[in-house]
């Protein structure tokens, strides 16, 4: 059937495969900009597979469950990378036959392409159009390798960048990352200038990874080293944070916090348009009143001073309608988790916990004993 076809309608589909994949390519990999396209072959290709390795994910217990999804992100890494490659040379496969009449079929012309694109020339081309086309292929294949070689060590800085501050936050807000833990840990003698220290690095933070995930969306999918942690428990942490500063704590730097809340919040906003994620209700609250209460007074007892009363209650519920709606959408998405506002009784950081258990009992009764957690029980 297909050798009754024309051959110029094989080489037809075949430039226009290349041309697709190669605009695909430059639109993911070289352009800094966030794609409005809304059919691309890249976001087709992540949307169908994440969707069905969360399926698979979900019917494994929790650890494996989690340790399939960290699995992801490199793979689809290289998965994508190898379509686009398989697509260029079934693409110049096309234009080969099409320009040989389809004297020899297909299957020659794809074995002669690939031959051409990985630069291993074990053909000698016979017609001046033929030649041309080899040498074009050729060159792709060895720009289309470059940007590839080119692309992952940039795509490694990203992610490194990213993850050194969210294992900074350990020490700093505990594990899982919560609001009223980085407030109290940064409540010292100078503890608002710590506060407006901490929302300055972390309004940058935020700056950095909403350009690196908006260039290299693929970021999202790559997972922290511990389950309690990840790129978007730390914005919420920030958010939560920064939104509590704002309207519930006197004396404290509000203008920073609102920097940094802008920051935050542009950043998980942004992302959701790259995913075309609709922000979405949650149930039950994640800070009901009884537990701002007792954030309040945790925060009071160690040494800093919350504003109570309806209007700050008011305020603050207002700050988070702005932005916990994209945090769910996200969650939901990633398979993520949503840190709390204040920690668990019994929560122990990620630099405290070691499989040599005696070590971990000494360090965990000296951090206990300085920590003094009793605050937010």
């Amino acid at each position: 059937m297909g050798m009754m076809l024309p051959p110029i309608l094989f080489s037809v589909v075949g430039a226009l495969l290349i041309f697709v994949v190669l605009w695909e390519a430059f639109e993911t990999i070289v352009f800094p900009r966030r794609v409005t396209r809304r059919i691309r072959l890249t976001r087709l290709m992540f949307s169908t597979t994440w969707s069905a390795w969360k399926r698979i994910a979900r019917l494994l217990p929790q650890g494996h469950r989690e340790n399939m999804l960290s699995i992801y992100g490199p793979l689809s890494l290289l998965l994508w990378l190898t379509l686009w490659a398989t697509m260029l040379i079934v693409s110049f496969g096309l234009l080969h036959h099409g320009s040989t009449g389809g004297v020899n079929g297909f299957g020659p012309s794809l074995y002669f392409s690939g031959s051409n694109f990985f630069t291993l020339g074990l053909f000698q081309p016979l017609s001046p159009l033929t030649r041309f086309l080899a040498v074009t292929e050729a060159g792709t294949g060895l720009g289309f390798l470059a940007i590839v070689i080119g692309y992952l060590p940039a795509l490694n800085q990203s992610f490194s960048r990213r993850e050194v501050n969210i294992s900074l936050l350990d020490s700093r807000a505990g594990s899982p990352p919560t609001a009223a833990e980085m407030l109290r840990r940064h409540s010292d003698e100078h503890g608002m200038e710590s506060i407006r220290q901490l929302l300055h690095e972390w309004e940058r933070w935020s700056a950095e990874l909403l350009e690196s995930h908006l260039s290299y969306p693929v970021l999202a999918y790559f997972r922290s080293q511990h389950e309690n942690q990840s790129w978007l428990a730390a914005l919420t942490c920030v958010l939560d944070a920064g939104a509590f500063v704002m309207v519930g704590l006197e004396g404290a730097c509000t203008r920073q916090a609102q920097l940094t809340f802008a920051m935050a919040r542009h950043a998980i906003v942004d992302l959701c348009l790259i995913f075309r994620l609709r922000p979405v209700s949650q149930s039950p609250e994640r800070l009901l009143p009884e537990t701002l209460a007792i954030l309040r007074s945790g925060l009071a007892e160690a040494g800093l001073r919350p504003r109570t009363g309806k209007d700050a209650d008011l305020k603050l519920s207002e700050l988070r309608s702005l932005y916990e709606p994209y945090l769910f959408a996200l969650s939901q998405y990633f398979g993520l988790a949503l840190p709390p506002w204040t920690p668990e009784a019994e929560a122990t950081d990620n630099w405290q916990t070691s499989e040599w258990s005696q070590g971990a009992k000494v360090i965990n009764g000296i951090a206990s004993r300085a920590r003094a957690r009793p605050h937010f029980r």
